[in-house]
């Protein structure tokens, strides 16, 4: 195991670059046992933070599967289990219309209620570490769905409290009622989605965490990859990849920044993981976006 870079991340120190869990059971072409593999690849060179959620899994089949394959990675792991940070979300599922997959919101209040503690089960603990209102939900108030999660960190179901997908006006909403139990925000974050960067440095003017999720852009839909060659032309210099270019600039970008790169394998985990500790340049950042 390698030193990583450490950030403040609620009562905890997380490594920068964490490990979004989504990829390796939002898809059915994945084995169980590489899911299992390349958490533990990541746990091992020192990544200490898992980010999954009630939603990862695929389109008609077991729900909470991703949640089932952390605790399945942490029960079999060998390693330091109480330096590991375990992140879920509740407030969205997975589902079919018309044939075709799709998301869902769930803000209601019984549902978070159910779902957090059903989150808790399926990861196999009392406490969940940070419990993150997955994505708002047109149909409810704002501020029900953030009591709901408030009574969930009241009754001891999460130790933390995060949300996703939240707008600036969210944030002070959630700040309202959750008060030093919200430690993050997740929100979508790459060079090919800046339109939070209000939001990011929101956060850290706030002094909350602000994690990046798709912060590779993501692999789902197609984008204009002529936005990765600044970063290919860093690379190059560094004679690293693009992708930890990527990461590390937007670890640039914030002392409370955290990263949560999807990985399909151990070996593109274990390259994100290598971001927190390149160092780029004055020149570098001259060359890459800024805001």
């Amino acid at each position: 195991m390698t030193t990583l870079q450490m950030r403040p991340f609620g009562p905890w120190q997380s490594t920068a670059v964490g490990q979004g869990e989504m990829p390796l059971t939002i898809e059915d072409n994945l084995g169980w046992q590489t899911g299992i593999e390349t958490i533990h690849a990541a746990l091992d060179a020192g990544c200490r933070q898992i980010d999954t959620a009630w939603a990862y899994y695929c389109s008609g089949g077991e729900e909470q599967t991703g949640e089932k394959l952390v605790r399945e990675a942490m029960s079999t792991w060998k390693g330091p289990k109480e330096e590991v940070i375990i992140a879920t979300k509740v407030g969205h599922n997975r589902n079919f219309t018309d044939g075709v997959p799709t998301w869902g919101q769930d803000g209601t209040p019984e549902t978070l209620l159910r779902h957090g503690k059903m989150s808790a089960q399926a990861l196999g603990v009392d406490t969940i570490d940070l419990l993150y209102f997955h994505r708002p939900d047109p149909k409810v108030p704002y501020n029900e769905s953030i009591e709901a999660m408030k009574q969930l960190h009241d009754e001891g179901v999460a130790r933390t409290i995060g949300i996703s997908n939240a707008s600036v006006e969210q944030i002070d909403i959630a700040r309202e009622i959750l008060g030093d139990s919200l430690i993050a925000v997740q929100n979508q974050f790459s060079p090919i989605y800046t339109s939070t960067i209000d939001t990011l440095q929101y956060c850290e003017q706030l002094g909350l965490n602000f994690v990046c999720w798709s912060p590779l852009g993501g692999y789902r839909a197609a984008y204009d990859v002529s936005k990765m060659d600044p970063f290919k032309a860093v690379a190059a210099r560094h004679n690293v990849s693009w992708q930890q270019v990527v990461l590390a600039w937007e670890l640039s970008l914030g002392k409370k920044v955290i990263v949560i790169p999807g990985a399909h394998r151990p070996q593109t985990i274990l390259d994100s993981l290598q971001a927190g500790e390149l160092e780029l340049t004055e020149q570098d950042l001259q060359d890459l976006p800024q805001f």
